[in-house]
């Protein structure tokens, strides 16, 4: 009898796609998410040279650092006015400086001078690509050292742009504030319509005038009003608690705020037409929205680290998208004209997600 029972229980699991999905699923992405994403280790990181020399002595350090496999030359610099544009534009992670008669310096002086500047909005990763820039300019000096009679010294002078102080909430609170905007956002809309559902009142809106889009409009709007009133919450808390700066328009960063909260809205209003229940929307919301957005948006892990499978899989992200936006604005000051293309990769998807709740609610309940 208990052998029955327990043989029926197995075939109602096995039966279940989502329980299964749950039971088997969710532990393999999230073993290969943390076992890939969580790294602390540089590679391939973008940075940037600016040669006043070009001698056979920089020339050498600049193959043995690209060697190395933790560097990835994405241009070669031509002046001091170039440094401070492909920081903006976010191309590079770090500049490396080599100052004039660099080899000539070195054979008569026994010294020479190496700059090294970083993007330290991650200060995490600007201190992890200095150490290492760092440790493959003494193992250069160790070699160039042992052929010749004289011991040599490397100068190193680090710069971090964008918080010289190292803080680490400035790379928290961007990260922070996209989390909870999408989270709190998508979750609030995504058990709307499955909870018309379960309550019987989704006949109501069924028999009524109003046309699928108008209906997912309808829920929408007073849930963007209250996330909004929550980002000025959370932006008066980064400001006054965690002083965190504010170079940049403080009406640009709202208009960005709003667009993403819109996004993150559209996409809880999808996740709730494809859902019956409550549960199913909001286990979707903590599966689709959680771990994915912690860990491949580069709020805590630097995406450039990652695999390039999971690299890819980063870019339809929106947190990823919209963190760049925060950064550029509260710490870099930056305008629109730097980060154009992820106001219209939001938009696009905002767009995208209102497209396929109106079709997928007309399709399911029409």
């Amino acid at each position: 009898m208990m052998k029955g029972f327990i043989v029926k229980e197995f075939l109602h699991i096995f039966r279940d796609r989502r329980t299964m999905l749950i039971l088997f699923g969710m532990p393999i992405v999230q073993v290969l998410l943390f076992g890939f994403a969580i790294t602390n280790e540089i590679n391939n990181a973008q940075i940037a040279i600016l040669d006043h020399s070009k001698d056979n002595v920089t020339t050498a350090i600049t193959a043995k650092m690209l060697a190395s496999g933790y560097f990835q030359l994405n241009k070669q610099l031509e002046s001091s006015d170039q440094i401070a544009s492909v920081f903006q534009n976010g191309e590079v992670k770090e500049v490396i400086v080599f100052e004039p008669d660099f080899a000539q310096k070195i054979s008569k002086n026994h010294t020479a001078k190496v700059q090294i500047i970083t993007d330290a909005s991650d200060p995490n990763s600007a201190n992890l690509l200095a150490s290492y820039t760092s440790a493959i300019l003494m193992d250069y000096v160790g070699e160039f050292s042992s052929i010749r009679p004289l011991p040599v010294n490397l100068s190193t002078q680090t710069s971090m742009l964008y918080n010289p102080e190292l803080k680490g909430v400035f790379m928290f609170v961007p990260g922070t504030i996209t989390i909870l905007l999408m989270l709190i956002s998508a979750m609030m809309t995504s058990i709307s319509i499955a909870r018309e559902k379960e309550m019987g009142t989704m006949e109501v809106l069924l028999v009524s005038h109003l046309k699928p889009l108008q209906i997912i409009i309808g829920k929408v709007i007073p849930y963007i009003l209250l996330s909004f009133v929550n980002a000025l919450v959370i932006l008066f808390l980064a400001a006054t608690v965690f002083h965190m700066p504010m170079n940049g328009s403080m009406i640009l960063l709202l208009s960005e705020s709003m667009l993403f909260i819109i996004m993150a809205l559209s996409m809880g209003i999808f996740i709730s037409t494809i859902s019956n229940t409550q549960q199913t929307a909001m286990l979707l919301s903590m599966f689709v929205l959680m771990l994915p957005t912690i860990l491949l948006s580069g709020f805590i892990f630097p995406i450039e680290n990652m695999p390039v499978p999971l690299q890819l899989l980063s870019n339809i992200m929106p947190s990823k998208w919209f963190i760049i936006i925060v950064k550029s604005i509260m710490l870099k000051g930056l305008g629109i004209a730097y980060f154009w293309k992820e106001t219209i990769i939001l938009a696009g998807m905002m767009s995208a997600f209102v497209f396929l709740s109106a079709k997928k609610f007309k399709i399911r309940l029409a």
